[in-house]
């Protein structure tokens, strides 16, 4: 799917609901970047990048996100580019209460729409920076307007037939109000491979701070200290993922890995076992747990355990 800047027709009913104790309903400090015929996705990035703290002007952007022979820009190239530019590009939930629930909290949504029919698609991005429920409009930075009034039943119209698709850039270790620990955990594993080490340090912890008893951002910032050599951070945040959900088979498995790198083979081996036990045979992660406890039971039985090590 691309945006293609183009022009479209009125929608179909629809309502903008009332967040409840808004604080902010226009986030009038957003920049503005005029939109000519194509570029409508450089435009749309560069604000939400800058409102995020990120030097960057439509033109850096075209190169890397803008396709000659579609005259648009694809959704992944937008998401891509993020991250280059050291931003988690988060997805917004497909209610609209979410998407005014993240502006009245201060960011910036870059939403696709589709201007014309389903069938006969019209795609443009634009970025919601305000709304009046009231009056029955929604705020835009869109195409030359630096500030578009758009019918709220004609914007709730063509963003539906865009599949609701929208996100916000965030700096990392900041979290948007609306996030889900999947997604952002999902987002943050895309983006760890360009982030600076810095960001990806502090993106994790923000997690962490956030959903402190989520198995999976738990067992994803376990494995992230493994990979780091910390293994004593590694077993105890394996080790709380466990707490919240003792099926987990993959923490379970996992702390049996860090428990054997720090000798402790009697615990690696009963926490193996067990990984085994909770996974069919023809499960996903069967033969590589079965692997863990063949390395943990051909070890020399004789070595010595650290006194670190818990009772058998």
């Amino acid at each position: 799917m691309i945006g293609a800047c183009a022009l479209g027709v009125a929608g179909c009913a629809g309502r903008l609901p009332q967040p409840a104790l808004l604080s902010v309903d226009e986030l009038t400090e957003v920049p503005f970047f005029p939109q000519t015929e194509y570029d409508c996705g450089p435009a749309a990035l560069a604000t939400i990048l800058s409102a995020a703290g990120a030097a960057v002007t439509p033109a850096e952007l075209i190169d890397a996100v803008y396709i000659e022979g579609l005259k648009g820009s694809l959704q992944a190239e937008l998401l891509a580019a993020t991250r280059r530019y050291d931003r988690l590009p988060i997805p917004v939930p497909t209610d609209p209460q979410s998407l005014l629930a993240e502006v009245a909290s201060g960011r910036p949504v870059l939403v696709l729409q589709n201007l014309a029919l389903e069938r006969v698609p019209a795609w443009h991005y634009a970025v919601v920076v305000g709304f009046d429920a009231s009056a029955e409009r929604v705020v835009l930075r869109s195409g030359q307007e630096r500030r578009r009034l758009e019918r709220t039943r004609r914007f709730l119209r063509s963003w539906r037939l865009a599949d609701h698709w929208g996100f916000v850039a965030a700096r990392p270790g900041e979290i948007p109000t609306t996030a889900t620990p999947d997604g952002y955990m999902r987002a943050l594993l895309d983006a760890e491979r360009v982030l600076a080490d810095a960001s990806t340090a502090a993106a994790y912890e923000a997690a962490l701070a956030r959903w402190p008893n989520d198995a999976l951002v738990l067992f994803l910032t376990g494995t992230r200290k493994h990979a780091a050599g910390d293994l004593s951070a590694a077993a105890g945040l394996y080790r709380r993922a466990l707490a919240s959900e003792p099926s987990h088979a993959a923490a379970r498995n996992n702390l049996a890995n860090v428990l054997f790198e720090q000798g402790c083979l009697t615990e690696a081996l009963r926490e193996a076992r067990a990984a085994l036990r909770s996974v069919p045979p023809d499960g996903d992660f069967h033969a590589a747990i079965a692997d863990t406890v063949r390395q943990i039971e051909s070890s020399p039985a004789s070595a010595a355990e650290p006194a670190a090590c818990a009772p058998g």
